[in-house]
């Protein structure tokens, strides 16, 4: 079985670069909503389960309100992520078939939801989070895209470290055919090691493309009720919440 992402280098070798291609800055406002999404559920959140939390950068920012369990498919992202929030539970597995056997009061699955290519990948990703999610609790789920509103982009960025080094990528997402439920996009790392050491890496990701109506349906077949919440401006993203149902 292909583990979706598993092969990409971002997180693979180039893991300990992270910090500087995708800075921590940039997570807070999405921290922030992730914050107003929890405060739907039926009782207090404390206890809160990641599903897909990379190199902790979203954590980093709810570490002083939950008490976090941080579940990624990558070594090189739970040592990240471990130097960042050393506080949390940090467990390697697989976000379509892990159980825990133990509940949370609220889940998260941010944007590791896009490597779910297949509506099997994400209706097994929405079960495991339902599993995990108490009665009366709520999941939070960040695509980055949807069908209705896809539009493909190219963006740049990265940061420099307080050694010499730096990181900037190139992103660029193809226009997609009609019915298409994956998009493919490219990305060029450009890496100056401290001692000025300079190299380019270049990768292809391909991640899931689904309809607002497909969330809906996944979500509810999983058990959740489901809520829906379009952000303006700026990313200009869809984003799901499941209600697991009171007991």
């Amino acid at each position: 079985m292909t583990i979706p992402g598993s092969e990409a280098r971002l997180y693979g070798d180039l893991a300990r670069w992270w910090p500087l291609i995708s800075p921590i800055e940039g997570y807070e406002g999405d921290a922030g909503i992730v914050t107003e999404m929890f405060a739907l559920a039926e009782h207090p959140v404390r206890e809160v389960l990641e599903l897909g939390s990379g190199g902790g950068h979203t954590a980093y920012h709810l570490r002083s309100r939950y008490a976090l369990t941080l579940v990624d498919l990558s070594r090189e992202m739970l040592a990240v992520s471990r130097g960042l929030v050393p506080d949390a539970e940090h467990l390697r597995g697989d976000m379509r078939d892990l159980r825990l056997g133990r509940t949370f009061d609220a889940v998260l699955v941010h944007d590791a939801i896009d490597y779910m290519t297949t509506a099997d990948d994400l209706s097994a990703a929405l079960r495991t989070a339902y599993a995990h999610c108490r009665p009366g609790g709520v999941a939070a789920f960040f695509p980055d895209h949807v069908a209705e509103t896809f539009e493909p982009v190219t963006d740049c960025g990265g940061g420099d470290a307080d050694d010499g080094s730096g990181a900037r990528y190139l992103e660029w997402s193809l226009p997609t055919e009609p019915g298409a439920t994956t998009v493919r996009t490219e990305y060029t790392f450009t890496l100056r090691e401290a001692d000025g050491t300079v190299r380019s890496v270049h990768e292809t990701h391909v991640t899931g493309l689904f309809a607002v109506a497909d969330w809906q349906r996944l979500l509810g077949e999983a058990g959740f009720h489901v809520s829906t919440v379009r952000e303006s401006g700026g990313h200009d993203r869809t984003m799901f919440i499941g209600h697991r149902p009171p007991a």
